[in-house]
């Protein structure tokens, strides 16, 4: 037994190195390297494919994501909740909920140490293009959406997108029928791998909180991890409570962290030019490249981009098929706008509060220690309880999140019913309870295989499907142009 379970963890760290793993590196002056992965080789020329292919759609069509965002929909369209409908701004809620976690705290964390502040830099560029391919992932995914029997609403994703383009099925032409009896290969292992992944995430999400709330309120590991799978298992095992949740918690903490940003920056006020000085210049700067630091600028800040907004990963479609809207055009639009959120708005927030606290404060400080003793810097004790409570509140709703997420998946595999819906739910906290009270780093890994996966299968048929996003785009803006 012992042999096979040394096998499997073989297995997923080979696979995890192969999938994140530098696979080319290109020399550059000052001796360093530049390390590129498989996942940024398939993720920032997707990007740029994809920018491209939309005429700047992130730029182009800013005004227009702003404009779906704030316009009051239709009657038809505002959502019920009570029958599993949701509005395009709901949906938005559930995709920021889970982009916005860790990657937003830790992980720019992360890519500073790392790469210094020039890296923030580069995730903005990384959300920049990674906007447009998180239009075409959406709006594909409300082209491809099918009614939901069991929750009600609509359902779709990656799955159900990838299954139509291997049967040659036509945009809305499945949407009154259930799931298909004949499955996709390639469908099938993208559901099967977002399963993987987001059970994964569950246990890196219990480790995170109860390590943020033994260090921040002594609150020892088993405790805090009971109380989290208990309110948890109250909202996710009821039919329709994540929605509703959501709807209060990821504006709420969103708000509360970008309001203590906008006040660390208004009383360093004198401070911020430096601030911005230091992130273009470490961004470009010639003694970035000379001394070979150049390459870990970039890294750092593209990759810290790419794990935080989860552009082409296929996740956040599985939020924006579920969406009741009258264009697909605008379930695309909201996605793109939500990677600016998470990734300009919210990861800069962090970016800012770390920049802003002296240097001699933190240097000698990894992960989470950073944030916290910035925190401490900006608002005495309080800071580090507030960290503390956001940590468990981004950590939260990217739980409620994936299982909102995992719903579409499961059906796809198992057919529509209830027990294989519990079933993953239940395996789910139980992950959550078991990384609550030790670190596994196999699981983690796993989680990373699984988007990773989840990436290659989903951009496979991203790219000749995306023709039909183009065509709705074209319809979208002619439209408005006759409007």
């Amino acid at each position: 037994m012992n042999s096979l379970l040394n096998g499997i963890v073989f297995v997923i760290e080979k696979m995890t190195a192969l999938l994140w793993g530098d696979l080319l590196r290109i020399p550059l002056p000052g001796g360093s390297t530049l390390g590129l992965s498989p996942m940024v080789l398939l993720l920032i020329p997707a990007g740029i494919y994809y920018t491209l292919r939309t005429k700047f759609l992130p730029i182009r069509m800013f005004r227009e994501m702003i404009s779906v965002l704030i316009e009051k929909p239709d009657s038809k369209m505002q959502g019920d909740l009570s029958k599993g409908k949701l509005s395009g701004i709901q949906t938005l809620i559930v995709s920021t909920a889970t982009r916005v976690g860790m990657g937003n705290l830790v992980g720019v964390v992360a890519a500073i140490s790392g790469g210094g502040a020039g890296a923030v830099f580069w995730m903005w560029i990384t959300a920049l293009i990674g906007s447009s391919t998180a239009f075409i992932e959406a709006t594909l995914a409300q082209l491809h959406k099918r009614k939901d029997p069991l929750y009600g609403g609509f359902r779709g994703g990656p799955a159900y997108y990838i299954h139509d383009f291997f049967f040659k099925n036509k945009p809305g032409e499945k949407l009154e029928e259930g799931i298909p009896k004949k499955k996709s290969i390639i469908a099938v292992l993208f559901a099967l791998s977002g399963l993987i992944c987001w059970a994964g995430i569950s246990q890196v999400i219990g480790n995170s909180v109860s390590s943020a709330f033994e260090n921040a309120f002594s609150i020892k590991p088993l405790i805090s991890s009971i109380l989290l799978v208990l309110i948890a298992a109250v909202i996710v095992l009821r039919k329709n409570a994540t929605a509703r949740v959501l709807d209060v918690i990821v504006p709420v903490m969103a708000g509360l962290y970008f309001a203590m940003t906008v006040f660390v920056i208004l009383t360093h006020l004198p401070a911020l030019p430096r601030v911005f000085e230091r992130i273009f210049s470490e961004a470009f700067g010639l003694r970035q490249i000379v001394s070979g630091g150049f390459a870990a600028v970039l890294m750092n800040g593209v990759k810290g981009g790419l794990f935080s907004n989860e552009a082409g990963s296929g996740s956040a479609p599985c939020a924006a098929a579920a969406a009741d809207t009258d264009h697909p055009v605008k379930m695309g639009l909201f996605q793109a706008i939500g990677v600016f959120i998470d990734t300009i708005v919210l990861c800069s927030c962090t970016a800012f509060i770390m920049l802003l606290t002296p240097e001699g404060m933190i240097k000698d400080l990894q992960g989470m220690d950073i944030l916290q003793m910035a925190m401490n810097y900006h608002f005495g004790a309080f800071g580090k309880i507030f960290i503390a409570v956001i940590l468990w509140l981004f950590s939260f709703s990217t739980f409620l999140g994936i299982l909102f997420y995992a719903r579409s998946n499961v059906s796809y595999i198992f057919g529509d019913n209830w027990g294989s819906q519990t079933a993953y739910k239940v395996f789910a906290l139980i992950m959550l309870f078991v990384g609550g009270l030790a670190q596994y780093t196999v699981v983690w890994d796993l989680g990373d295989v699984g988007i990773g996966l989840m990436t290659i299968f989903n951009l496979l048929v991203m790219y000749p499907l995306s023709k039909e996003a183009l065509s709705s785009l074209k319809d979208f803006e002619e439209k408005r142009k006759t409007a």
